[in-house]
């Protein structure tokens, strides 16, 4: 009996409307993110501000005063990638004591985070505010995915006014101009106008 209760029980959570995950974890339990790390990472692919967030972490972690290599470390745990993998070996080159420009060179090889590499670096050089910086380069990143979400709006609209005007075009010409002008033909035609 307890058998067959037990699998009434998985079916039923395999076949429970809204029970996504769960359905996910059961199938195939390598198909969805096990940890903490892990789930932060793959929301990269889903969250197109997930990079910007992870800079806003890293500049609020920066601005308590924590040291770099700290901040590195706490953040890369929860940074999506490639940032996740970026601030951990910056994390770890640093409080192995490599030089800063050493240290960022992971960071600097990607298009997403060579900023904030090319930031670090300058702040190490000259002594300039690091946090305000991330932060500043969280505000860029947001408002390049706005840019982005506009322009791909914009180009939708231009996009859907060829098959409108494909669809209305030929009604226009029925209803509209065709009338008119067999009005106009039919009267010239049978001389009431000239």
């Amino acid at each position: 009996m307890s058998a067959a209760v037990a699998v009434l029980l998985a079916g039923a959570a395999l076949a429970t409307p809204g029970a996504g995950p769960a359905a996910t974890r059961l199938r195939d339990p390598v198909a969805a993110p096990a940890g903490r790390a892990e789930r932060a990472r793959h929301r990269e692919a889903t969250d197109p501000m997930a990079i910007a967030a992870g800079f806003d972490l890293l500049a609020a972690c920066l601005q308590s005063g924590m040291p770099v290599a700290a901040v590195a470390e706490a953040v890369a745990v929860s940074a999506p990638e490639p940032l996740g993998s970026a601030l951990d070996s910056a994390a770890n080159l640093l409080a192995l004591g490599a030089e800063p420009e050493i240290a960022w060179e992971r960071a600097a090889a990607h298009p997403e985070t060579e900023g904030l590499a090319r930031m670090a670096r300058r702040s190490s050089r000259s002594g300039a505010a690091f946090a305000g910086a991330v932060a500043e380069l969280a505000a860029q990143r947001r408002l390049a995915l706005e840019d982005r979400a506009v322009a791909a709006a914009e180009r939708a609209g231009v996009l859907i006014s060829g098959p409108l005007g494909l669809c209305f075009l030929p009604a226009f010409l029925c209803l509209g101009i065709v009338p008119v002008v067999v009005g106009l033909a039919t009267r010239v035609l049978s001389g009431g106008v000239l």
